[in-house]
């Protein structure tokens, strides 16, 4: 019953306004003064954290190494089961913020989005929460950062996001503190608000509370400050929710078939595309939109996948619908020591 009521609920989000339509082609002046941004490299600086590379086994390891040996995906994308080495790199603690994002538009004299009920701009407003964007925003802000920072930024590979949210490539199902769920034993009644809480992981009842607490209609499909919950053992903050993330890598579902064991990048070119993709070459995503310990999800070695516009098929076959709200993205700097 509740699954149905959050398929419908998403189901009315999109009708109501998670589908933007285009950036704007208008623009504004930079109002960024250059110690504010020295300030923001600096704090960019700060937040990232330093994986140092290794050997580890990517992909869904349950059935030979989880406690259960019983398999994580039913999906048989995340097989087989490959060794894969990485060099250091080094990657945001945080996903990319709606106050980071909306200084990289002002400084580029750029608009937000908006779509057609004002909703995005309304999710938007919050600093501290995720920004929505899509695959080619994504890479156009972290060649930003690698351009104001001289440093060498970018989206990272699949490969270094598993072995960052598994914590340099441990057996950890998902990227919580220790690798498990934990939420209350609060009762669920018809009450407002009234269910289990997460400890380490968002649960429906977190984002209704908080949605509530903003004054947005956006109930159990809302996002949550980016530290709301406990980082992993690396120190990196909500891989296993509050939202998809993009990765570098186009979509292959046969790619881990052929991975190179050295610091794979994906397919050299875009090879696949089907309707949920919108029969557009698709884009990997990592991670999970909104978690939901009761029924399990956002496991570490699962992937996703959509068209790198962020582009839908739309309901009653009206044309293409824009959908972002459950895409975000965090950079990284590929770079063998720590970056200062």
């Amino acid at each position: 019953m509740i699954r149905l009521q959050i398929t419908i609920i998403f189901l009315v989000f999109i009708m109501l306004g998670c589908e933007q339509d285009a950036l704007s082609l208008s623009t504004t002046e930079n109002n960024v003064s250059s110690r504010e941004l020295q300030s923001f490299i600096q704090k960019i600086k700060s937040n990232l954290v330093f994986v140092e590379g290794g050997e580890f086994l990517m992909g869904d390891y349950g059935v030979e190494y989880g406690p259960e040996r019983l398999p994580y995906d039913s999906d048989k994308d995340s097989k087989p089961l490959h060794k894969v080495e990485l060099s250091n790199f080094s990657i945001n603690k945080f996903k990319i913020t709606n106050q980071e994002y909306q200084l990289y538009l002002s400084f580029n004299g750029l608009l937000l989005r908006q779509d057609t009920r004002d909703k995005f701009a309304v999710v938007s407003g919050a600093p501290n929460t995720p920004a929505h964007l899509d695959w080619f925003e994504a890479e156009k802000y972290c060649t930003w950062l690698a351009n104001i920072s001289e440093q060498p930024f970018g989206l990272p590979t699949e490969a270094q996001w598993e072995y960052a949210a598994r914590s340099r490539g441990r057996f950890l199902m998902v990227a919580t503190d220790d690798g498990t769920y934990k939420v209350t034993d609060d009762d669920i009644t018809e009450e407002w608000g009234s269910g289990p809480k997460g400890i380490n992981i968002s649960t429906s009842w977190d984002r209704e509370i908080f949605a509530k607490e903003m004054g947005w209609e956006t109930s159990t499909l809302t996002s949550l400050p980016v530290d709301k919950f406990p980082p992993n053992p690396l120190g990196i903050y909500s891989m296993s929710d509050n939202g998809f993330e993009w990765v570098k890598d186009w979509y292959d579902p046969t790619y881990y078939q052929n991975s190179p064991l050295k610091d794979p990048q994906g397919p050299s070119a875009p090879v696949y595309k089907d309707p949920p993709s919108n029969y557009k070459y698709a884009k990997v995503l990592r991670g999970k939109d909104y978690a939901n310990p009761q029924w399990g999800g956002a496991v570490n070695v699962h992937r996703s996948y959509r068209s790198p516009d962020a582009t839908m098929a739309a309901l009653s076959n009206r044309g293409e619908r824009l959908v972002l709200g459950d895409k975000t993205a965090r950079c990284i700097v590929n770079h063998p020591h720590p970056i200062k």
